[in-house]
């Protein structure tokens, strides 16, 4: 009787998960599937106490007995709830058909001598990005090899994961994150094994102008997209160039003769022309060129917002975010594995990160110094007291526990 009660709450459960994945579709079901695990684990062991009782919780047990799977189904959903939210809170993540590197998430566990369907599209991501060496694209393969586990160990290294050697949930999360198209290395082959905070690109190249100095910047009259007004752009240019200008003696001006500006800003769609295209939906969002050249690109596929309150959009993405880095990017910052650094290469959708970290700051005075005045002690100040972390693994913990709170007070309101 108590096997077959067991069997009927299984299947019930499971069955609301499958409706669960179908709402709250995740790259990863994987983890879902864990998490449901211990719950249905935690659920059948309430529901076994209940049948074993003494006969001093008889009558109880017969009560339970016809509203418990009920019950079950609502203290499931109420532990579920948590992690979902975490989940989309966390990564803000639109419908998985709409990203541009979702397929990767079939890769999830896979390791040395795995072979993949889709692992030599994977191997050309790494590539892209410097963290692996490809002479002959067209003999690639779907083998997870040593050459292959390396790379993913120096992904994982450089960006301040878990060294784990293969592609485990973490790590597919941030391969799958929308991000800047500059490779993450630009050192010498020698060097790319050296993890270091801020880097520049080869050769250390800046603006040449000596001591305090002007570059002017303008906005394309031509490449904008049409749901944002130019003065809307303009403002977000503005704001992030004072960041920049806050810390160093360059003072950035606001051009309005674009063919003659230091830096050109527009937005362009695909193969627009400078040998770098872009990829559609939350794949690459922008890039900006080093010095000399000025020219700072955003992906006008993108849902580009300044305003999360009145763009509701899941694959928005914050403007001023990606304005602050790329135009770290025209100065000569390159990309730093610092979590927290501006200069970090990629950016969920719906989040903002445009205040500049001590990592950046230090680097870009490397190349023009500070700018008279300023002082980085308030900075650091000001990092230590918001110091913080929130991680995928912090928000899954979080929810994990959120969701053992709901349960302990319901077996408390209900079984004792």
């Amino acid at each position: 009787m108590i096997d077959q009660k067991q069997s009927r709450h299984k299947k019930s459960i499971k069955a609301s998960a499958f409706v669960w994945l179908i709402l709250f579709p995740t790259p990863f079901p994987k983890l879902i599937k864990i998490y449901l695990f211990q719950i249905t684990g935690i659920t059948i062991f309430i529901h076994n106490y209940t049948s074993s009782t003494s006969s001093l919780h008889n009558s109880l047990q017969n009560h339970c007995y016809h509203f418990m799977p009920p019950l079950l189904s609502l203290l499931f959903h109420l532990l579920l709830i948590p992690i979902i939210l975490s989940y989309h809170v966390t990564l803000a993540r639109p419908a998985p058909e709409r990203t541009t590197w979702r397929s990767f998430s079939r890769l999830v566990d896979t390791e040395r001598g795995s072979q993949v369907l889709g692992l030599s599209e994977l191997k050309q991501y790494f590539s892209q990005f410097g963290y692996l060496n490809i002479p002959d694209p067209k003999n690639l393969t779907d083998s997870f090899d040593d050459r292959f586990e390396s790379a993913v160990n120096l992904y994982q290294t450089r960006l301040g994961l878990p060294v784990t050697g293969k592609l485990d949930a973490a790590t597919l999360t941030q391969i799958m994150s929308p991000r800047c198209g500059i490779s993450d290395f630009t050192s010498a082959p020698s060097k790319l094994h050296k993890v270091q905070h801020f880097a520049f690109f080869p050769g250390e190249p800046r603006w040449n102008q000596p001591g305090a100095f002007e570059l002017t910047y303008a906005i394309s009259p031509t490449a904008m997209v049409n749901y944002l007004s130019r003065e809307e752009v303009a403002a977000v240019f503005r704001r992030a160039f004072a960041r920049w200008a806050q810390v160093i003696p360059v003072r950035f001006i606001e051009a309005e003769d674009y063919q003659s500006a230091n830096v050109k800003i527009g937005f362009y769609q695909g193969d627009h022309g400078d040998g770098e295209p872009f990829d559609g939906v939350l794949g690459i969002l922008a890039h900006g060129f080093s010095p000399e050249s000025g020219r700072l690109h955003l992906d006008a596929a993108e849902t580009w917002s300044v305003d999360f309150s009145k763009e509701k959009s899941s694959v928005a993405v914050d403007l001023e975010s990606v304005a602050t880095h790329e135009i770290g990017h025209v100065l000569g910052l390159a990309h730093s594995p610092v979590r927290d650094a501006v200069m970090y290469p990629s950016l969920s959708p719906r989040s903002r990160k445009f205040d500049l970290s001590i990592d950046d700051v230090q680097g870009v005075q490397m190349l023009y110094g500070s700018r008279p005045g300023f002082s980085i002690s308030e900075l650091m100040e000001s990092e230590k007291s918001s110091a913080g972390t929130s991680t995928y693994l912090g928000w899954w913990g979080l929810g994990r526990g959120l969701g053992l709170m709901v349960l302990g007070v319901l077996v408390k309101f209900v079984f004792l």
